[in-house]
This record gives C-alpha cells, structure tokens and sequence, in this order.
C-alpha cells in the first residue's frame, strides 16, 4: 500500500455533512465512534451501511420519489 488514506471526500465541501452522516449510522446500528477502538468489522459495517442508505437514496431521487 502507498500509505496514502482513501479515507478522502470527492466533493471537500461535504465533508462536515458526511461526518454527520458516519455519526448518524453508526449510532443507529450501534456502533460507537467516540473511542477510536473499532474492530475492522465495526468499520466494515458502519461503511456498508452508509453506502446501502446512499443507494436507497439515489434510487428515490432517480424514481422521481
């Protein structure tokens, strides 16, 4: 690996509302963020969980929804 993150925002201005967003997921799957100690799984599912919601999201907007 290159040592670079991936962890970057495509569109700089979204950072702030998609760290919400993170905080928001991971408090309604039960995930806590606050300690900095998460198991790959933790972070595997707060992510997957994130995208599947931003999905659904897209497909209503697309839907005329």
């Amino acid at each position: 690996m290159s040592g670079k993150s991936s962890n970057t925002t495509n569109v700089p201005e979204a950072r702030e509302a998609m760290d919400r967003f993170k905080m928001e997921v991971a408090n309604e799957i039960g995930v806590p963020l606050t300690n900095g100690n998460l198991t790959s799984a933790q972070n595997g599912s707060v992510g997957g969980y994130m995208v599947k919601k931003m999905i659904e999201a897209q497909e209503r907007q697309m839907a005329g929804k």
